[in-house]
């Protein structure tokens, strides 16, 4: 399947279950760990939660079967890698904390990419 569409998947996923402010990030040209990072926030742990497992369950409804979850047992943050498309939903306050939006649009150096 196609990144777009893949990321087109996630993003609308997550709009129809109340995901909160997300946010994607294109990727190319500074890691090659993925294309694009997706970052939304739950309302709760258990939005969180919900959120996840119902992405990972569309993605493979979809034809991406090799995906994997980190943060299964956190309450707050929880990462879905989907190959070529990295999703992080996290609670508000860890959200604000790790501000990966800043550290991820800014441009980098092309003399210090690397992976």
């Amino acid at each position: 399947m196609q990144i777009p569409k893949i990321k087109k998947i996630v993003e609308k996923t997550l709009n129809q279950n109340k995901a909160v402010n997300i946010v994607s990030i294109n990727l190319k040209g500074k890691t090659s760990i993925a294309d694009y990072m997706v970052i939304a926030s739950g309302t709760s742990s258990r939005h969180i939660q919900s959120l996840s497992e119902i992405l990972l369950k569309e993605l493979q409804k979809n034809g991406v079967y090799k995906c994997k979850m980190e943060g299964r047992t956190s309450h707050d943050w929880k990462l879905i890698d989907a190959i070529d498309i990295i999703i992080h939903i996290f609670h508000p306050e860890k959200r604000k904390f790790y501000d990966l939006e800043k550290m991820w649009s800014e441009p980098i150096a092309k003399d210090r990419l690397s992976v």
